[in-house]
């Protein structure tokens, strides 16, 4: 019952975060500095006159290592666990929001890149109703539509920030070898050159 309730609170935090910003939070496994949660503004009854901050919870360490999950396909709604992904490629989560502009650049600026990150498994993940991301890289990025290598993922049960991270702000980058150990995250929004040149280092 205290798992459930911390898992309810941390996703009442990162709903209540700004799920796009100007400003990315740059993180690497070579430079870990302790982040903290910064605290938001967010409403707690409606209407309501005065937004209350949001409780400052502790900022983790991303997984060292690409955990055990189950996120559903989108498009066909099969399930896809770690033992899915392929081997001997790099393999790149983006955590996102299908409404964040920011989310939606990143996927139109890496599918016109596409040439550059066509053997990165590349896994669009969000916990939004599977309706609003149906057509996501279709809207925004229709380079990157039926890639073998690029896929849509519902975590339907909000795994990704009990397992992987809880980020500050969306989209969330997490990039793992290809021996599946943490190379490098980021969230918020950052220059394509940049986003490249962490993917393909």
């Amino acid at each position: 019952m205290k798992k459930m309730f911390i898992s309810t609170l941390f996703l009442s935090a990162l709903v209540g975060l700004t799920n796009c910003s100007n400003s990315g939070n740059s993180q690497n496994t070579e430079n870990q500095d302790t982040a903290t949660y910064q605290e938001s503004a967010y409403s707690q009854e409606a209407p309501s006159t005065q937004p209350q901050q949001a409780p400052e919870l502790p900022q983790k360490e991303p997984a060292q290592s690409i955990p055990e999950f189950k996120f559903y396909k989108v498009k066909s709604g099969i399930s896809f666990t770690k033992q899915d992904i392929p081997k001997g490629k790099k393999t790149a989560f983006i955590l996102f929001d299908p409404g964040c502009s920011h989310c939606q650049v990143e996927a139109g600026q890496l599918a016109k890149n596409y040439s550059k990150i066509k053997n990165i498994n590349i896994y669009f993940v969000s916990m939004n109703d599977p309706a609003l991301m149906a057509n996501f890289l279709e809207t925004f990025a229709k380079e990157l539509v039926g890639k073998p290598n690029v896929e849509v993922l519902y975590d339907r049960n909000q795994e990704f920030i009990q397992k992987i991270h809880i980020p500050k702000q969306f989209p969330a980058n997490y990039i793992y070898t290809a021996e599946g150990k943490l190379q490098t995250y980021w969230d918020g929004s950052r220059s394509i050159d940049k986003i490249i040149a962490d993917y393909t280092k």
